[in-house]
């Protein structure tokens, strides 16, 4: 009898740019049942009221099982990979064997996604499902005082382009471009803050910078380091909009990129974007055409270096005991 996670392991199809509709195939495992009859064939009732000719009775827990694990698999590269709700229709009695689960993006949105995730055996839908997935929320950062009073998810398909075998990096053959890129939703964490622009000069500090972003195996030698800020500007390019059902009232967009990290100390420039935002982490749905709503609300660079925690320390005491 294979253990739960290897009954419910699926094929997953190449990905398709555009594609309106993902296939996954699988085998429906005849030993995770609730009845199994040596006879040739016997009638049992279902809840759904069929008789099923067939010697196996099939949970439907774990029939959902397997369209859950599908559309966590259709959700995977999006920020949105936790279900917050499922519901499921069972039209006809599934059987041990080959099915299809197919998934499609009813509704897409910055805070929730909508899917219907169907199995299919033998060109019969046999079960229906809607489910609702939400963007997850980053561990904020221990060391920030400040955490609790703060919530952020990051942008993944963002994240994937500094990885060393993607090709928006640099070789021997490019001229120019290059650096790291983030982005992120971020905003407050109290329903009573709101974005103000005392509010936009601390939102441009609060990105992933060029150390950090860089791939492991490009930051060997980075140990465990402070990233002091040298210079800092900020130019704001629109008024913020009042809270509607086009802008959120405490939580903007991030988008950064960092480049030359030099010597001496590592010094690095960051250039930040700060956008407003549709709605509130993990509030509402966007409204249909939500982007073509949103301003930029001010653009900052940063010269900012790389400095050990231990030296770091040692620059802090001898400031102290000047004092």
């Amino acid at each position: 009898m294979a253990p739960f996670s290897k009954a419910i392991q699926l094929e997953s199809p190449p990905t398709i740019p555009g594609e309106p509709v993902r296939v996954y195939r699988g085998s429906i495992d005849p030993e995770w049942v609730v009845i199994k009859s040596n006879t040739s064939w016997r009638c049992i009732i279902l809840p759904t009221g069929y008789c099923q000719r067939k010697e196996l009775t099939l949970m439907a827990g774990y029939i959902l099982a397997l369209l859950v694990e599908a559309a966590m698999k259709f959700q995977s590269a999006t920020t949105q990979k936790d279900p917050i709700h499922v519901t499921a229709h069972y039209l006809r009695p599934s059987t041990a064997g080959a099915f299809e689960i197919h998934v499609r993006a009813v509704k897409a949105g910055k805070g929730f996604t909508n899917l219907a995730v169907d199995l299919v055996q033998k060109n019969t839908l046999k079960v229906t499902t809607h489910m609702i997935f939400e963007a997850s929320r980053k561990r904020i950062n221990d060391r920030w005082v400040f955490k609790d009073h703060i919530e952020w998810t990051e942008e993944p398909d963002i994240e994937a382009r500094n990885q060393p075998d993607h090709p928006n990096r640099t070789d021997s053959a490019t001229i120019g471009g290059g650096g790291t890129e983030w982005g992120a939703w971020m905003g407050f964490s109290e329903k009573e803050e709101t974005i103000s622009s005392p509010a936009i000069a601390f939102l441009v500090d609060m990105f992933s910078n060029l150390p950090t972003m860089l791939p492991r195996s490009e930051r060997k030698t980075l140990g465990s380091s402070w990233f002091p800020t040298v210079t800092l500007s900020i130019e704001f390019k629109a008024p913020i909009p009042k809270p509607s059902k086009f802008h959120a009232s405490r939580t903007v967009g991030i988008y950064s990129t960092g480049k030359f990290m030099n010597h001496p100390q590592g010094r690095h420039d960051a250039y930040v974007e700060v956008w407003t935002a549709p709605t509130n982490i993990g509030e509402g749905e966007p409204v249909e055409g939500w982007r073509d709503n949103q301003v930029c609300l001010a653009i900052s660079t940063q010269m900012a270096l790389v400095i050990p925690f231990d030296e770091a320390s040692e620059r802090a005491d001898r400031e102290v005991a000047r004092l």
